[in-house]
């Protein structure tokens, strides 16, 4: 008999739940804008070189956080900043405008270059588009960090056109911080790595495992290197002309482990050399154990 207002009781309830819902959802995305105003200071380096010019940016987070970042720009990006022409300080007064937010520059300059505050503002659209993706509310200190360093629209648009339409904000960071550009990502699509992970990318732009570097690799054989491979004969110094020096001594076809274990335990070419001269048949594997145990 209560069957009905059970019902209506029960619809009720749905609806308050939706509601407080929404509400704590609203809370959260507006919380970003809540926090302290993100300021520090800035320093500009002239003249303008090439269009650009080197622009720092510094500031403290938190009680013993310091936060410094350096990077060049074209100053037609510093919207309201006219560089001075004489070595007198002159008031400047620019914006850096970027999808995340935009920094507002105070401070004063001359020819050689300036210095002064600048104040952070968060992208209220910018923000709620990312909550809309499944980012929840981020802080300001992740939206400052893409402000600085242009994760864009365009950017996150082009990645994910590429494969790339669910990265984590840090590594859409990184990857524009270290270089790991759509124009990148489709190099080494063109050369046979079509799934490379973002850490992959990132390390393989950090240790300067390039598109140049693969293609060197390929005229001497050495196809469908593994991305960690790739990675570890840069950091190591497995250079195409350490391969072919190799090679005219008549070591061809050495596997990337052996190569790499060489350049570990310095089997250089002069060492290889010398030994080789004692003993024509002495192979990569004695070649490094003679290394570790010391023989000259």
């Amino acid at each position: 008999m209560n069957a009905p207002k059970d019902r209506r009781r029960t619809a009720r309830i749905l609806v308050m739940a939706g509601l407080i819902a929404l509400i704590l959802s609203a809370l959260l995305a507006s919380a970003v804008f809540a926090e302290e105003p993100i300021r520090g200071r800035w320093f500009l380096e002239l003249p303008v070189v090439g269009g650009e010019v080197e622009l720092t940016l510094n500031r403290r987070s938190g009680k013993h956080g310091h936060w410094n970042s350096s990077f060049d720009l074209p100053v037609a990006q510093l919207k309201g900043f006219s560089p001075p022409s004489s070595g007198a300080d002159v008031p400047v007064h620019f914006e850096l405008a970027r999808d995340a937010g935009t920094l507002v520059f105070d401070g004063h300059a001359n020819a050689t270059g300036g210095s002064g505050r600048f104040l952070f503002t968060a992208d209220r659209g910018f923000a709620a588009e990312l909550a809309g993706k499944g980012y929840g509310s981020l802080p300001e200190e992740k939206l400052y960090a893409m402000a600085v360093h242009d994760v864009s629209r365009a950017f996150q648009r082009e990645l994910a056109e590429l494969g790339y339409a669910r990265l984590s904000i840090d590594d859409l960071i990184a990857m524009r911080i270290h270089g790991a550009t759509p124009e990148f990502i489709r190099a080494m699509k063109s050369l046979g790595y079509e799934r490379l992970s973002a850490d992959d990318l990132v390390s393989m732009r950090i240790h300067g495992a390039t598109p140049e570097f693969i293609r060197e690799l390929m005229a001497l054989g050495y196809t469908e290197v593994p991305a960690d491979d790739l990675v570890s004969m840069r950091i190591h110094g497995v250079t195409a002309d350490f391969i072919r020096q190799l090679a005219e001594l008549g070591y061809r076809g050495v596997p990337v482990e052996k190569l790499v274990s060489m350049r570990i335990h310095n089997v250089t070419i002069d060492y290889v050399r010398r030994i080789k001269a004692r003993d024509p048949e002495v192979s990569p594997d004695e070649l490094v154990n003679k290394r570790i145990h010391s023989h000259r």
